[in-house]
């Protein structure tokens, strides 16, 4: 027999609370360790948490929902992880959930879900303070919606978790959750045919971290501010649709190792983060002698190193991505084949492309290429597409990369000389990238959500 709860009409638990016609909504009499409670419950019933403190670490071992009121939190006190579900079909709502483990090696989480806890739901909660805010351990078909995770601040990188992770979790839709703090905000390992779906991302190291996972998807996630915006790494056939990497500092898109993806639609904007003002830097200048810089020079300066490093990457298809003032626009290397880089925006980035390569690469496709902001070009009979080719780099770009001493004399005759030969007499160059019909104006500008 059970011990004395307060049981609610099951009209409420009709209402949608639960799936089950003859489940309970249970609510612990004051008092009563919150454990005790979820230990008498019965598959499919609903623990409700009043607005009050609730001590972990708890565990949960069979479905049912656990739902709490405003205000409702857990507190697992240091130790281990907050809460930890090893049964399936278990759902976790409206909580605030704090005070997880540090040991790295016992990955202690605000949530950890088993490989037993298929089909989890997790919505609508906020986890702060945690080493890992979730941690899907093999836990397919489970679902982190609507949440906001808070790792630790302060501290080594290298002693942080991540907003989640991932691990041998197929068919994971992770959405509409907002990540700052921590190490990376989603880092997926060893995975499949997940979904990482309109989250944002700020300060942390990488918004999400790719490894190992296949036939997944990433669209419309907004990275702000961080190390790098989307790291994909040894992973094959993945959606990267949509996204936004704005004025993260070293790399918008980083692809390692990654093969046959569809990258298209993606914005990597950089410019001014923080504070500033133009005017307070100018100031700044003049009480230091130096020369005011540009609006231009300035944005450049703050934005991304790379908006896109692309490192033995092959038979990927970049399309319609809007690339915008960053130092590199691409970083083009380790003997990347067979992508097709077409209809995609090279706008006021300081270098547009990247290549030391000798291999002719044409950035064309179907008679449509890119749109290049510094292409001085005409369009005669007026079909948009340039009437000469466009070529990013020359023999003296590839002479500064691997000897940048050579800056002394960039502007001495001998190299206006070459310059201007190779101009003349395409044949002189030693191969790179050419984009055999540019385009004269950008494409539509990609309708993603602009960061405030």
């Amino acid at each position: 027999m059970r011990p004395p709860l307060y049981m609610l009409p099951a009209a409420l638990v009709a209402a949608g609370l639960s799936g089950s016609a003859s489940a309970e909504m249970l609510t612990a009499v004051p008092g009563q360790p919150l454990q005790a409670v979820l230990d008498r419950a019965r598959d499919g019933d609903v623990v409700q948490l009043e607005t009050r403190t609730y001590q972990g670490p708890i565990r949960i071992d069979r479905p049912m929902t656990v739902v709490g009121r405003p205000g409702a939190l857990i507190d697992g006190g240091g130790a281990g992880s907050v809460i930890t579900v090893t049964a399936p079909q278990v759902a976790i709502r409206g909580i605030t959930i704090r005070g997880s483990g540090r040991d790295l090696q016992a990955m202690d989480s605000g949530i950890f879900l088993e490989k037993t806890a298929q089909r989890a739901e997790i919505e609508n909660n906020r986890l702060e303070g945690n080493l890992f805010g979730i941690y899907v351990h093999g836990a397919q078909g489970s679902r982190v919606v609507h949440n906001v995770i808070e790792g630790l601040r302060g501290g080594r990188l290298s002693e942080a978790g991540n907003g989640v992770s991932l691990w041998n979790a197929p068919d994971v839709t992770i959405a509409e959750n907002t990540f700052r703090y921590g190490r990376d905000g989603i880092f997926t390992i060893s995975s499949r045919k997940d979904r990482f779906v309109d989250n944002r991302f700020e300060q942390v190291r990488f918004a999400v971290h790719y490894m190992y996972t296949n036939d997944s998807e990433v669209s419309g996630n907004v990275s702000i501010g961080n190390h790098v915006g989307y790291a994909i790494m040894y992973s094959n056939r993945l959606v990267v649709r949509n996204n936004v990497s704005d004025r993260d500092r070293d790399y918008g898109i980083l692809f390692n190792y990654a093969n046959y993806a569809a990258i298209d639609g993606n914005r990597v904007t950089g410019g001014p983060l923080g504070a500033i003002t133009s005017r307070a830097e100018e100031r700044a200048d003049d009480e230091r002698g130096m020369i005011p810089e540009t609006k231009q020079q300035r944005d450049l300066r703050s934005g991304p190193e790379k908006c896109v490093f692309i490192y033995n990457t092959n038979h990927n298809v970049f399309r319609d991505n809007w690339f915008e003032r960053c130092a590199i626009g691409v970083h083009f290397t380790a003997g990347s084949e067979g992508n097709e880089i077409t209809g995609n925006a090279f706008v006021n980035n300081a270098n547009q492309v990247k290549y030391v390569g000798t291999k002719h690469l044409d950035w064309s496709s179907g008679g449509r290429g890119n749109y290049w902001s510094d292409n001085p070009a005409f369009d005669l009979n007026g079909d948009g597409v340039a009437d000469t080719a466009y070529r990013p780099n020359d023999l003296i770009d590839r002479v500064l990369w691997t000897a940048p001493a050579a800056k002394l004399l960039i502007n001495s005759p001998a190299v206006q000389v070459i310059r201007w030969a190779q101009a003349q007499f395409p044949a002189l160059l030693p191969g790179g990238v050419v984009d055999s019909h540019p385009l004269m104006s950008p494409p539509v500008r990609p309708m993603v959500e602009d960061a405030p």
